[in-house]
């Protein structure tokens, strides 16, 4: 049998990787962050545990690293979805609820998350977080900001706020008045996006 070639290596390896980045955000989501090992990763992967080492330096980055592989992927499907669309203005919209949709449909994920980018290790430079950026970048760009280099990094911070206050413990903010409140910072008509069922909140948009 022939050696494999440096470009099916490449691949494997791409497919290993992103088998823990899924069993991260699976077993995370269903158990917590404390009660999910590395050994519990690498076994719902299929890989060999001392995969987890080769690739992540630590349990915390390996989440910061799935849940941004989540974060683009899911921003990703929302931008390209059908009727595709380069209107900027639709796009910074599915952007917003691309995001707001994580935090209610995957609370215990993201809330952990949020709490781990707050520890001493802070934010995790990977791959997939620079695929998450050149996503956001692009879509401030195409909604037509003067100064991308200032209203990207700002964005990012009012949907990590957005992201927080919906998850808050004990006081949360409802997803549709934050979504609101962003929509009208931004200029966006309540029907771009995907808009919640039951119209905007009193107040915030004519009817």
């Amino acid at each position: 049998m022939s050696p494999r070639s440096a470009s099916v290596n490449e691949e494997l390896r791409r497919r290993s990787r992103e088998r823990l980045l899924q069993a991260t955000v699976d077993l995370v989501g269903e158990r917590g962050y404390e009660s999910t090992t590395l050994g519990d990763i690498a076994d719902r992967a299929g890989a060999a545990r001392g995969l987890v080492s080769y690739y992540f330096p630590g349990k915390r980055h390996l989440l910061q690293s799935a849940v941004h592989r989540l974060m683009h992927l899911t921003l990703e499907a929302a931008l390209e979805r059908e009727p595709a669309t380069d209107d900027g203005r639709e796009r910074l919209a599915r952007a917003i609820d691309a995001i707001l949709g994580l935090a209610r449909d995957h609370p215990l994920l993201m809330r952990t998350h949020m709490a781990g980018i707050l520890q001493a290790e802070g934010f995790v430079r990977c791959p997939e977080q620079q695929r998450l950026a050149e996503l956001l970048r692009d879509t401030v760009t195409r909604y037509g900001s003067p100064d991308v280099d200032t209203d990207y990094p700002l964005l990012r911070a009012l949907l990590m706020g957005a992201v927080v206050a919906v998850l808050l413990p004990g006081a949360p903010m409802p997803g549709p008045r934050l979504r609101a409140e962003l929509f009208q910072r931004y200029g966006l008509d309540w029907e771009l996006g995907v808009p919640p069922d039951g119209g905007p909140p009193d107040g915030t948009f004519p009817r």
